[in-house]
């Protein structure tokens, strides 16, 4: 019978088996150590007694339930249906919205300061209780509605990735279209006498999240400024989901696309380089940039660089831009695409 990850081997053990799987899967020992870590967080969060009403998003569900991003993902953003969780605000509607944006601010206040109670009062809990029962030994708080899993790490030399798990929720959409996916470890595949963690999450559809990080990317760029920390990494995904044939997906999915941009409009409002509002359906009706300018691209191209060289791409040789020219001819696409109308 395989031995469990938690709680069976020492310390010694794992630092050798990660070494031994390290190669075959082309990363750093330590990178492997956090997948681990990751896995066993899902895997908690989806077996609590609120899993049904979680989503699963962002780029570590395009790693983790998909397979089609080649970098490692770190933090796990999690999305908790409205519908369940604030059915004051949500009740007879889909895709729950404000019914004026003069009530934006009122349903985002409400709902952050129920989510910072619930990530306290509920959510905590059930991690803290579901690392007891694994036997795993780490150090876990939680931040406004975050939750960070800090544990002590077998290897040296973790640098721009930290031996921390964040756990980020959100509370104003429904995280349709969902569907479950499997989730392993990365090194299990290398490592099958051992029983890693694995779980079962309820995942945001890879087109959904295409628009998302594409709106994001257009807002970046109408704003010609401001942090690139940790921020390439979008466009790198992006390429990613065009290569697995999710963009086109995305692209001939109009509907969607106008939905996530009304969604954004009402709840993430975000002021362009001139100080205008940033109209979000522009980016969806014939108006998307994910092409930066100016200052701003040379901040994603610095931060592109430290991804590169903490190697949290697996075997990709592009630059930035190389990155940047497949995401021009994405944005070309899907300017010209002819159900935008």
């Amino acid at each position: 019978m395989p031995k469990a990850w938690f709680p069976s081997l020492s310390a010694n053990d794992r630092q050798y088996a990660l070494r031994v799987a390290a190669p075959r899967c082309g990363r750093g020992p330590y990178l492997l150590e956090k997948d681990i870590w990751v896995v066993q967080a899902l895997s908690i969060l989806f077996s609590a007694p609120f899993a049904n009403d979680l989503v699963f998003k962002g780029g570590t569900s395009l790693s983790k339930a998909y397979d089609i991003i080649r970098r490692f993902s770190e933090d796990i953003d999690i999305t908790y249906d409205i519908r369940a969780f604030a059915p004051d605000f949500a009740a007879g509607s889909e895709e729950p919205l404000p019914p004026a944006r003069s009530q934006e601010k009122r349903w985002t206040r409400a709902i952050r300061a129920r989510l910072e109670e619930w990530t306290r009062e509920c959510a905590l809990p059930e991690v803290q209780e579901g690392l007891a029962r694994s036997r795993c030994t780490a150090e876990v708080r939680a931040d406004a509605d975050r939750i960070y899993i800090g544990y002590t790490p077998l290897f040296d030399g973790y640098g721009f990735v930290k031996p921390e798990v964040k756990l980020e929720f959100g509370a104003r959409s429904t995280g349709e279209p969902r569907k479950r996916r499997p989730v392993v470890c990365d090194a299990s595949i290398h490592l099958p006498d051992l029983a890693f963690p694995a779980a079962s999450p309820l995942v945001m559809l890879a087109e959904r999240t295409f628009w998302e990080k594409a709106t994001a990317m257009h807002v970046f760029c109408k704003r010609e400024r401001g942090r690139g920390n940790r921020l390439s990494r979008h466009w790198h995904d992006l390429v990613r989901l065009d290569d697995a044939g999710y963009a086109e997906t995305a692209l001939f999915d109009r509907e969607l696309a106008r939905a996530v941009a009304l969604h954004k409009s009402i709840f993430f409002r975000e002021k362009d380089a001139s100080g205008s509002w940033i109209n979000y359906q522009d980016a969806v009706t014939g108006g998307l940039q994910l092409v930066p300018t100016g200052a701003a691209r040379g901040v994603l191209a610095d931060d592109y660089g430290r991804m590169l060289s903490d190697r949290m791409l697996l075997g990709d040789e592009e630059t930035f831009e190389d990155i940047i020219d497949r995401c021009a001819d994405i944005e070309a696409r899907a300017n010209s695409y002819e159900g935008k109308a």
